[in-house]
């Protein structure tokens, strides 16, 4: 699977708007992990980043293609940087609506609860 020229324009962009400088990043391909056998264990596919300003580490390795993986791993890298500077992190709202989500179940589990027992009791 090729990367379309223009999202790779797009996030190039995007990099130099976010002031993210392709020198400050340390950039390695290494081997990746889990399923897929010989292609695994012979190609180094999986991508690594470290936005030095920042200290924000980046492993990537969905894809089986390296370009893949390199493309993914700028974008993600793009988002936490862009995440970092306006403090708006996509990943904590998601984490707080779903604190938010468990708290309303276990209200709700026990006033059931409550009023079962007061029926139990009240007989």
């Amino acid at each position: 699977m090729a990367i379309n020229p223009q999202k790779q324009q797009e996030l190039e962009e995007r990099l130099e708007t976010l002031h993210i400088r392709r020198e400050e990043v340390v950039e390695k391909f290494v081997r990746s992990a889990g399923p897929g056998g010989q292609k695994v264990n012979k190609t180094s596919s999986a991508v690594y980043l470290r936005h030095l300003p920042t200290g924000i580490e980046i492993k990537m390795q969905q894809d089986r293609s390296q370009a893949v993986n390199r493309f993914l791993a700028w974008r993600l890298l793009a988002d936490k940087v862009e995440a970092r500077q306006t403090g708006k992190d996509p990943q904590a709202a998601e984490a707080d609506r779903i604190r938010k989500q468990k708290q309303r179940r276990l209200r709700k589990s026990k006033g059931k609860k409550t009023r079962a027992e007061s029926e139990i009791k009240g007989k």
